[in-house]
C-alpha cells in the first residue's frame, strides 16, 4: 500500500478452515494485493458461536476474549471475516465492561490480562477503510462491469447496533460502495438485513429453505444476477437451499453467493482459483464468464 503498510491481527475462526475456505482464500489474496499484511492469531480457538452464549455466559465470555488477548499481545487490531466470529468478539469487549469479574477470571484461568484495547473489524469495515478503499480502486484491472449483485449484510453484521456500531442497521450502504468502487452494480432488495435462519439450517431446514427463497427470490426479482455476502453461515443457507426453495416457489432461482471478498479479488485480477470460486454449490463461474469476467 505504502510506507504506513496496514498490519492486522486476522482471526478467521472455524468456518474459514473448513466449509468456507473460499472466503479465507480470497480474503487474504485481497490483502496481498492492496497490501494489507494478516498476521494469523497465533493458536486461536473457536469464538463460542453459536451456542456457548446460550450455555455458560463466562465461557461465552472467555472463548473470544482469549482471542482478543493474544491479538492485543501482538500490538494489532483485528480482522474476523466470518460475521458470526466479529459478533462474539466485539461482545466479549462489552461484557468485560459490564463484567469486571470476568477479566479477573479469565486471568486466573490461562495467565493472561485482558485490556479490552484492540479494536475490531469485519471485512466490510476494512473494505471501506479510505485508506483501503482507495488503494481498491486503485489497483482494480479488471472492473466488473455489467455483473449486478444483490448485496446481502444478514442480520449478524449490523446488530445489534449498540455493539457493533457498523453500518444503518437496516439500510446499510457499505458493501453497495464496495460494489460500485469494483464496476459492479449493487441491486437494492427488501431483504438485505434479514436473517437467512443461521445455524437453523440443520435443526429447521424447512424454515431455512423458505427464508433462503425469500431473500434469493427478492433478490433476482429486483434485477440481481448473483448475490454478495460477509457470512459463512449466510453463504451456506443461500447457496445450498436454493434448489428445495425454487422447488418449493415452483421458479428457477440460480443465482451464485459470492463473497465479497471473492467479487474484490476478481476486479484486482486475482486469477479464479486462488479464490476458490469452484468451491460453490450454485455455479460461481459459469455468470463470470457469461460476462467475460472470469
Amino acid at each position: 500500500m505504502t510506507d504506513e503498510t496496514l498490519r492486522f491481527a486476522y482471526y478467521p475462526g472455524c468456518s474459514l478452515n473448513s466449509t468456507a475456505k473460499e472466503y479465507d482464500l480470497s480474503t487474504r489474496a485481497v490483502a496481498r494485493a492492496i497490501g494489507v499484511e494478516l498476521v494469523e492469531v497465533p493458536d486461536w480457538n473457536c469464538c463460542g458461536a453459536s451456542s456457548a452464549h446460550t450455555v455458560d455466559p463466562f465461557l461465552a465470555f472467555a472463548l473470544p476474549a482469549r482471542v482478543l488477548v493474544q491479538a492485543e499481545e501482538m500490538g494489532l487490531d483485528v480482522l474476523a471475516p466470518c460475521a458470526a466470529c466479529y459478533g462474539r468478539l466485539v461482545a466479549a469487549r462489552a461484557e468485560a465492561a459490564r463484567h469486571p469479574d470476568y477479566a479477573r477470571r479469565l486471568e486466573k484461568a490461562t495467565g493472561r490480562r485482558f485490556r479490552g484495547t484492540a479494536r475490531i473489524l469485519n471485512v466490510l469495515e476494512l473494505l471501506g477503510d479510505e485508506r483501503v478503499a482507495a488503494a481498491v480502486a486503485g489497483a482494480v484491472t479488471r472492473p466488473l462491469e455489467g455483473l449486478k449483485v444483490a448485496p446481502y449484510y444478514g442480520c449478524l453484521l449490523v446488530r445489534p447496533p449498540k455493539l457493533t456500531r457498523f453500518d444503518d442497521p437496516e439500510r446499510p450502504v457499505t458493501m453497495d460502495r464496495v460494489l460500485q468502487a469494483i464496476g459492479a452494480t449493487p441491486v437494492d432488495h427488501p431483504f438485505q438485513t434479514e436473517c437467512c435462519g443461521a445455524s437453523l439450517g440443520i435443526s429447521r431446514t424447512d424454515l431455512v429453505v423458505e427464508l433462503a427463497g425469500r431473500i434469493v427470490g427478492a433478490a433476482k426479482l429486483a434485477g440481481a444476477e448473483a448475490v454478495a455476502v460477509t457470512c459463512p453461515l449466510c453463504q451456506t443457507n443461500l447457496d445450498s437451499r436454493q434448489e428445495a426453495a425454487a422447488a418449493r416457489l415452483g421458479e428457477g432461482l440460480g443465482l451464485p453467493v459470492y463473497y465479497i471478498t471473492q467479487l474484490v479479488g476478481l476486479a484486482l485480477g486475482v486469477p479464479p482459483a486462488r479464490l476458490g470460486l469452484r468451491r460453490h454449490l450454485v455455479d460461481g463461474l459459469g455468470l463470470l464468464r457469461q460476462k467475460k469476467l472470469a
